[in-house]
């Protein structure tokens, strides 16, 4: 299998998950050359097969299936207690007399694999763990490219010992979760520039880069420094296609005027993971006790109605506003077009 027969272009367009990614989007990132991808882990195993299939109604280019490879946690009584009440701060100020408790804590990923077996799309990416060699070489017997996502060196060869055909190295900047599996999320530090010829340097399978790519001259970088492509998830948040809450986009667009008023930073107060996005009166209230949050996916499905409530008034204080550290630099344009843009940059770049 080879990376370069899923794109005419390097750029991948980054699994957002969370209502961004519409068929739509992935299938005009494809159509333009690039590869666009679907974030499916947050789908029950139906809607996730409805996706892929009205993706492939739009595009008969290759695509990317992302999921979150996890367990179902059970967590207890005591626990669940603990986790409403260092949210009270929040669901108070919202004047709610309890916490809602979500019905599920996370969709089934044994179920979601099997729909990827089943559908048989050209890629599937994996964040938050790692797949063993026996669920590798079933997508492999499928025909399905397997790129696993790192955020360490050792990360980066544990994908390429089960059987990766290539990884993705995010650095510290990426926006939205960070992939680590392997150790203290908080100990995985190194910016994409840093990781990138580590990681190439180890691994005979392609690298693709992550973090603060936001234009054509940012993918030559890579791509000199070892890179076999590029991931971007932040560029694509502002295009015309992606669903992402109205008031969210504006904030992201407003990121570029006025940086220092519009700061990204790492929290795991949303979701129990750390996640990159900008900061807000959320991340604000919580910051003193988000070390004691529980980790995802309970305290993701626990935030959920906050983030509903949010979105329903428009108040982007409470919602999670995933975004790179280049956010400052995106551009609102129609995701074709971005897609052109970065190319012309990149040839540019090269001459």
């Amino acid at each position: 299998m080879d990376l370069h027969t899923l794109f005419q272009h390097p750029i991948i367009q980054g699994p957002m998950a969370g209502g961004a990614c519409t068929p739509a989007l992935v299938a005009a990132v494809s159509n333009s050359g690039a590869l666009g991808s679907l974030p499916a882990s947050l789908f029950t195993p139906d809607i996730m097969q409805a996706r892929i299939e009205q993706v492939r109604e739009l595009t008969g280019r290759p695509f990317l299936v992302n999921l979150f490879v996890q367990r179902t946690p059970q967590p207890t009584p005591d626990e669940l207690a603990h986790a409403v009440a260092l949210l009270q701060p929040v669901w108070s100020t919202l004047g709610w007399t309890d916490l809602p408790l979500p019905q599920r804590w996370c969709e089934d990923f044994e179920a979601q694999f099997e729909v990827l077996i089943a559908t048989r799309p050209a890629c599937a990416s994996f964040t938050f763990g790692i797949l063993s060699v026996q669920q590798v070489a079933r997508l492999h017997a499928a025909g399905i490219f397997v790129i696993g996502t790192i955020t360490t060196v050792e990360e980066a060869l544990a994908w390429q010992a089960v059987g990766a055909d290539a990884v993705v190295a995010s650095g510290i900047e990426s926006g939205g979760h960070r992939g680590t599996f392997i150790g203290a999320q908080q100990d995985a530090t190194l910016t994409g520039a840093q990781l990138l010829p580590l990681v190439v340097s180890k691994l005979t399978i392609p690298v693709i880069a992550a973090g603060a790519i936001m234009d054509g001259f940012d993918i030559a970088r890579a791509l000199a420094l070892g890179a076999a492509a590029v991931q971007m998830g932040t560029a694509f948040l502002v295009t015309d296609e992606a669903a992402i809450h109205p008031a969210y986009k504006q904030r992201l667009l407003e990121a570029g005027r006025d940086p220092e008023k519009n700061p990204t930073r790492l929290t795991r107060a949303f979701s129990g993971r750390y996640a990159r996005g900008l900061d807000n009166r959320f991340m604000q209230t919580m910051a003193a006790v988000e070390s004691q949050v529980p980790a995802y996916p309970v305290q993701n499905a626990l935030t959920g109605s906050i983030r509903a409530a949010a979105a329903k008034s428009g108040d982007t204080e409470w919602m999670s506003l995933w975004a790179g550290a280049g956010v400052g630099r995106a551009r609102g344009m129609a995701a074709g077009a971005l897609v052109a843009t970065l190319v012309a940059e990149m040839q540019a770049a090269t001459r």
